[in-house]
């Protein structure tokens, strides 16, 4: 049944889960010898090797979905302890008619999935690259806010009273985010008016703010780079942004 049935006495199928993991312990012929449910967390984890090590001998491979999700800290642990890990991939589960729960079903499968291939994939590593990824995500996440809000705040501009339009429309948009902070409220104004100030001054705050929080994520994927590969940077054209992605996808 492919190359993991002559490599190892037993595959045990994870089915992970944001709160527990459920887990099939196979045969190379995928008969199940085991089934359990833990908490997923460090006690949970714990609890889980010591009953696979008391139901296997010889050599033995965990195959878990999810390894960059649910299954990250599970897979982090079991690495740790020197376990054999692969990742399997989550299946789509089509709604079962009677509504039961098809853990144990999914957690078998995930290891005959594992004996029926002969290429497995690795998890992929966590530390420096988790670090690099988890900078390089946050990053992202606070330009796309900016972008929002700055879309936000032309729409505004493009629809705000005649007088505050006249102020702000021919600035380039750095001026318009600083200028549309300062923006202050008058006792004279109309109601129209104070309220399209605020919303203009909140939503150019909100730019402003996550551009400096992209700035700062920049600086620490820049002081991490610099650390890991500082050759990468020396490179034309390599930005601190750009060498996180190679080697966070490396």
């Amino acid at each position: 049944m492919g190359m993991l049935a002559d490599r190892a006495e037993y595959v045990i199928g994870v089915d992970t889960h944001r709160d527990s993991h459920t887990v099939a312990v196979c045969t190379p012929t995928g008969a199940v010898v085991a089934e359990t449910t833990v908490t997923a967390d460090a006690g949970g984890y714990r609890r889980l090797l010591q009953f696979v090590r008391a139901r296997t001998e010889g050599h033995r491979v965990w195959a878990i979905e999810g390894t960059g999700s649910f299954g990250a800290g599970l897979t982090g642990f079991l690495l740790e302890q020197g376990e054999w890990v692969v990742e399997v991939d989550r299946p789509a589960r089509p709604a079962r008619r009677d509504g039961a729960k098809s853990d144990r079903l999914d957690a078998a499968r995930a290891a005959r999935e594992a004996l029926t291939r002969q290429h497995l994939a690795q998890p992929r590593r966590r530390g420096d690259r988790e670090a690099l990824r988890v900078l390089l995500a946050s990053r992202e996440g606070a330009i796309l806010a900016r972008t929002q809000a700055v879309g936000q705040l032309k729409a505004l501009i493009i629809n705000a009273p005649d007088q505050l339009r006249r102020q702000l429309r021919q600035l380039t948009t750095h001026g318009q985010l600083h200028r549309c902070a300062r923006l202050r409220t008058n006792p004279t104004h109309s109601t129209e008016h104070r309220a399209t100030i605020i919303a203009l001054r909140s939503t150019a705050r909100r730019a402003l703010a996550l551009t400096a929080e992209a700035a700062e994520l920049e600086s620490e994927l820049h002081q991490l780079v610099r650390t890991l590969a500082p050759a990468l940077l020396a490179e034309p054209g390599v930005g601190p942004i750009t060498a996180a992605q190679l080697l966070s996808s490396w």
